[in-house]
């Protein structure tokens, strides 16, 4: 074993693999920013927001976010049904990160409009 190969071995990988399996997933973090930006957010406005996101995905998405304890649903008891999507305190820690990568991402992209 080269010293290389020591070195990999005492990396303690799990905090980061628990970390992206909550966030992993082709809409998950587009919709915690989004929910982020507007504070609570109709199913159908969310929608809207993602743009070309089918709504099968976007409902698996949501239910993988609600169980990981990243999103707050509620439902009120009416007709039609109106369910608003939060962030639960959890979500609330995952957004300086999610700040960060937008921080990021305005440094390092030449063609944003400001």
């Amino acid at each position: 074993m080269n010293k290389q190969e020591g070195n990999l071995e005492e990396v303690n990988v799990a905090p980061f693999s628990y970390a992206i399996s909550l966030i992993d997933g082709k809409w998950k973090m587009h919709i915690l920013f989004w929910i982020w930006k507007k504070e609570i957010l109709r199913y159908s406005e969310l929608k809207r927001a993602l743009g070309n996101v089918t709504h099968k995905m976007l409902s698996t998405q949501l239910k993988e976010l609600e169980a990981d304890n990243l999103l707050i649903r509620r439902e009120y008891p009416q007709v039609p049904p109106k369910v608003e999507y939060s962030l639960s305190p959890k979500g609330f820690t995952l957004m300086p990160v999610l700040e960060m990568l937008c921080t990021w991402g305005k440094e390092n992209s030449v063609d944003l409009d400001e």
